[in-house]
């Protein structure tokens, strides 16, 4: 076979039958080394293959079980979450129940319970971040924590609070109940 990068040689006549032979084996020969060289190649691609896909395979099985991990340790944490709230409850349960247990109780035997009842449950709240919302009169209006429920005429700004009807609640800075509230009409 030539080779494209020596120099071109002339031509001395017609080939012998010896030099046909001899370079349809060259030939031949050059052919088969290209074939080998190239079963070799697909050899190692077919390996290299092989091998990025185990990679992927074994990234995808790692993204799977993260993933499963993930879900299973936000199950673990609303479940004792869940079970944090309703332990720190549990006190007040108890006095609510004891305070019902008492027979003839004066009225303000029934107040001095019932406010350290009330104080228990707003500890328990305040533990688990649970914020009361309770504007004061004249405060500016928050759409975010607030419901305008009225609007009244009043000597104040506009979008001001003048009464809170309910608190509202928060919870890890989240609206858990808006408070709902009567504001000054704007101008």
């Amino acid at each position: 076979m030539h080779d494209p990068h020596s120099p071109p040689q002339a031509f001395d006549g017609p080939m012998s039958p010896e030099e046909i032979e001899a370079a349809a084996a060259a030939n031949a020969a050059d052919a088969s080394a290209e074939r080998d060289h190239a079963l070799a190649e697909l050899d190692s691609l077919k390996t290299k293959v092989a091998e990025l896909q185990d990679q992927s395979l074994r990234a995808q099985a790692d993204a799977q079980n993260a993933r499963r991990r993930a879900d299973d340790e936000i199950a673990k944490v609303r479940k004792f979450a869940v079970e944090s709230f309703a332990e720190s409850l549990l006190p007040v349960l108890d006095s609510l129940e004891a305070g019902l247990a008492v027979e003839n109780a004066t009225a303000p035997q029934l107040r001095e319970g019932t406010e350290a009842t009330l104080r228990q449950l707003l500890s328990a709240l305040e533990r688990n971040k649970v914020v009361e919302v309770n504007p004061a009169a004249g405060a500016k209006f928050d759409p975010a924590t607030q419901q305008a429920i009225s609007v009244v005429p009043a000597p104040q700004p506009p979008n001001t609070v003048v009464s809170v009807l309910q608190k509202g609640y928060t919870i890890a800075d989240r609206v858990l109940r808006p408070a709902l509230v009567t504001v000054t009409a704007s101008n």
